[in-house]
């Protein structure tokens, strides 16, 4: 009963993280429209590209496993092609050679992806090592990407067109995987937990970078001389 409440309410958050990654694109697009110079400058797209990476993997791997999971598969589609769009955005901005090869690998990805599901067998034996292993790697890539993230906004002392929404939905979504897997019990829910915690923690240090850039001289410091 337990696991299907909890499975549940994670569901639901998975889905109010949505509009968190919407409020970025959002936020880009509101920028653009006020003609702001450069308002993608402060987003990392490391960031962005290992977040494509990671819902991306989880749309695949929801196609690939039996029975078909449209909880996982759908919400990850919806987010791969926001995120994708946002990776569009840093791409007309910036126009360089990266931004060019992040949004041309992002395509293709949710193409072949999209083929492999319509297409591919499903696997049953082995989901559970390849689920264990996606999710090590992709926390291991989340936590980096965000640590860039992180570095761009102390560096400058600004979070630029960092939505804060973003961050707090997801981390809304991360609170209620924690909750869902110590439900399931360490030793299947070891992963999700994992995945949950360390992008938690990210979370909270950037929406605590909202309030520093506001109240520290240091940051403030540093927008100056970015002007003069």
């Amino acid at each position: 009963m337990w696991q299907t409440l909890f499975g549940s309410i994670n569901t639901a958050f998975i889905f109010i993280s949505l509009l968190g990654v919407f409020s970025q694109l959002r936020t880009l697009w509101r920028a653009k429209a006020e003609h702001q110079a450069q308002p993608t400058k402060l987003l990392s797209l490391k960031m962005f590209m290992v977040s494509f990476l990671a819902y991306f993997s989880f749309y695949v791997y929801g196609m690939a496993i039996t029975p078909f999971n449209h909880f996982i598969v759908w919400p990850r589609l919806i987010a791969s092609i926001l995120v994708a769009l946002i990776l569009y955005e840093i791409w007309r901005d910036r126009g360089n050679r990266k931004e060019t090869l992040a949004l041309l690998g992002a395509i293709c990805l949710l193409v072949v992806g999209s083929l492999f599901g319509l297409l591919g067998d499903s696997y049953t034996d082995s989901g559970k090592v390849i689920m264990a292993g996606m999710i090590c790697i992709i926390t291991s890539l989340l936590a980096y990407g965000y640590y860039h993230q992180i570095k761009l906004v102390i560096k400058a002392g600004s979070t630029g067109s960092l939505d804060k929404n973003m961050s707090l939905f997801i981390l809304m979504m991360d609170v209620s995987t924690i909750a869902f897997a110590c439900v399931i019990g360490i030793k299947n829910g070891w992963p999700l937990l994992l995945l949950a915690t360390v992008s938690g923690i990210t979370k909270i240090i950037i929406l605590y970078l909202f309030r520093w850039v506001r109240i520290s001289p240091n940051a403030q410091a540093k927008r100056l001389a970015a002007t003069t």
